[in-house]
């Protein structure tokens, strides 16, 4: 996706030790426009198998998410980091070490948004080592439902997440992939899912 690729080099911050910053655009303040682009080009690979709901993981993942569910014409239910008075005793959780967060991350859902004959297709804003996407995949399989494929705004293919996503049997759609973050220099990946 050319203009996503054009925003991460003219507004993307290379932070050093493999964390981009895009908060200009996606992880702080959204730009619509960009995300109703992004949701529109997941729903279309994604589009024709039978999937009923888009997954994803609070907070950077919802808009993407919810663009995608929109285009797909699904909900959307999202992994929550804290637990609400709101949500019931008996949720499904995961946990994920956050390269961005430093530490251990949670996630739970309610299995009333979760069900097993939910066909999803999880969406987030990065793919990177793919350890919050694979907690996504377990509370998925806690609740008995099937990952359908997994949609990421950015992935950065030095980190390996594909590689462990694809060798569960799970396909993996990328809008822009990252092959290389160097001190001075972005290089994006060329023949991967674009």
């Amino acid at each position: 996706m050319q203009a996503l690729k054009e925003r991460i080099l003219t507004e993307g911050q290379n932070l050093g030790n493999g964390i981009l910053k895009v908060d200009s655009f996606i992880n702080h303040q959204v730009d619509p426009a960009l995300m109703l682009a992004v949701g529109g080009a997941l729903a279309a690979h994604f589009g024709a198998l039978g999937i009923n709901k888009v997954l994803t993981a609070e907070i950077s993942g919802i808009a993407p998410a919810v663009m995608t569910a929109l285009a797909l014409g699904v909900k959307v239910a999202y992994a929550r980091k804290t637990k609400p008075v709101t949500m019931p005793d008996n949720v499904y959780t995961a946990a994920a070490p956050s390269h961005t967060k430093g530490g251990e991350v949670r996630l739970m859902i309610s299995p009333e948004f979760l069900r097993p004959e939910d066909k999803l297709l999880i969406i987030d804003d990065f793919l990177a080592s793919g350890n919050t996407i694979m907690a996504l995949v377990d509370l998925a399989k806690q609740a008995g439902a099937e990952v359908i494929g997994v949609g990421a705004v950015i992935e950065k293919q030095f980190e390996g997440g594909r590689a462990m996503l694809e060798a569960q049997g799970i396909r993996v759609r990328s809008l822009a992939v990252i092959k290389e973050m160097t001190d001075t220099e972005i290089i994006f990946a060329e023949g991967v899912s674009p």
